[in-house]
Order: structure tokens, then sequence, then C-alpha cells
């Protein structure tokens, strides 16, 4: 299922919000609609959790996780670390890491098996991803543009890229991280996708701006809907293009 969301009349709930298997973070001071979007879909079956990192509200841009763990910047308060830890699952390895590019969730795309991450990442950080959240790691670039966190975002099912990633460059992904992939858009057009759009591995939340071709798009590459990511036909992709151009 994916539903529309918005924070405080922004429609770039990637920044406010991440979604993992095994637990939900969304970010302190935003509206009751915006918590009881998520709590409604997930309250039932994992933890959505109100957090700050550093003060900000950003957490979606400054954090990475899946069902294995979490990362956070060195930045994030000893207050803050506590409070996540207590509300996130045993299971859930919660860590600071000092990277000099601290907003994770802008360099790093991953679900529970694969990361992608910036080419220039430091290696000791690129350890502590692969060992923390149990992941293959991957320097990759996206559509020639280094933020992969930015703009690909991965479940176990499918993964959503930059509309102008190329079929060759979207096939050897595809490969690389053994998902299918589908080049696309969010929030009617916007290719920030990891801004505008949250995934787990049976529900999504996008922005409020984002249509319905490109809703049908994301439930069919991840899968939503238990439709196949074949599914999505040509004129779709041709009417998302479209709207690029």
């Amino acid at each position: 299922m994916a539903l529309r969301a918005q924070f405080e009349n922004n429609n770039e709930i990637g920044c406010f919000a991440k979604l993992t298997n095994a637990y939900c973070l969304v970010g302190i001071g935003g509206s009751e609609d915006f918590y009881s979007t998520f709590e409604g879909e997930l309250a039932e079956t994992i933890p959505v959790v109100h957090v700050s990192l550093a003060n900000c509200r950003i957490i979606g841009r400054m954090c990475v996780g899946n069902k294995h763990g979490l990362l956070v910047p060195n930045t994030t308060l000893d207050t803050e670390l506590q409070h996540i830890r207590n509300a996130l699952p045993d299971t859930v390895k919660v860590q600071r890491v000092e990277e000099r590019l601290s907003a994770l969730g802008n360099i790093v795309s991953c679900n529970d098996y694969v990361a992608i991450v910036h080419p220039d990442l430091d290696r000791e950080s690129e350890e502590i991803i692969a060992d923390t959240l149990k992941v293959e790691v991957f320097r990759q670039t996206i559509a020639s543009k280094v933020l992969v966190g930015s703009y690909c975002v991965l479940s176990n099912q499918g993964g959503l890229v930059h509309p102008q990633t190329s079929i060759v460059d979207q096939e050897e992904l595809s490969s690389l991280l053994q998902v299918p992939l589908v080049a696309g858009t969010v929030n009617r057009g916007s290719e920030v996708i990891g801004a505008g759009l949250v995934v787990n591995d049976w529900c999504a939340f996008a922005g409020l701006d984002t249509t319905s071709t490109e809703l049908t798009v994301i439930e069919s590459i991840f899968r939503l809907n238990d439709s196949a990511p074949s599914k999505i036909t040509s004129d779709m992709r041709a009417s998302l293009i479209e709207s690029m151009s």
C-alpha cells in the first residue's frame, strides 16, 4: 500500500522519516496528521518513534538503517541516542559514525542485504556500515550523481532510481543489488526520490504532490500490491519521461 503524507506543508517526507522493516523514526515537531498516517499503518507491526538527531528534525537525511541496525551521525546527543536505543527492538544495533559526509541518509541507500554508498565514503565508515547493517557495500553513482541516498530508494522487493538513469545502468545496478529497479519520480516530477519517498517491504509513504501515475509505479516496483514490476507499462514510463522533459 502506498500512501501520501505531508510534514507541516512539506512534501519532502523522506527528510523527516526513516522507515525500515523493524522500526520507523519520525522527526519531532510535525503535525499530528503526519504521525497518525504512519502510526495508523505501522503501529501494529513495528514501533513508530519520535526522535531528533543533533537537535534536528531532518532525521531521514541524517541517519541510515535497516532491520539489523541504525547508524547516526557523530553529532547525535547522548540523550537522543539513549532514547532511540530504548525505543527500538533489542535486535537493532544503534551506532554513531565519525564521518565527514555526515548526512548519512544522502550518501547511503540500503535494504536488509545490500547498500550502495557515495564513492568518497571513508573506508572505516564503509566497514561500520557493513558490520552494523549486515550488508554488502558497493560504491556507486546514480545517473552520475554521488548522493546515492538522495536519488535511490531501495527495499528488499525493488528499487526506484533517478529518472535519468540509463537502462544499461539500471540493469547493471539491478544485478549488483539483486532487486528489480525502475527509473521514476515522486512529488509530481521531483528527481530527489530519497526526499519524497520512504518504503519498507509492505508499505510506502510519498509526498502529497505525488501523482497517481507515480504511485502506481511505486506500488508496482516495490510489489506493494503483489503486482510484479513487469506490470509497469511502457505508457506509464513514457508519461513520466514526458513530465520530466
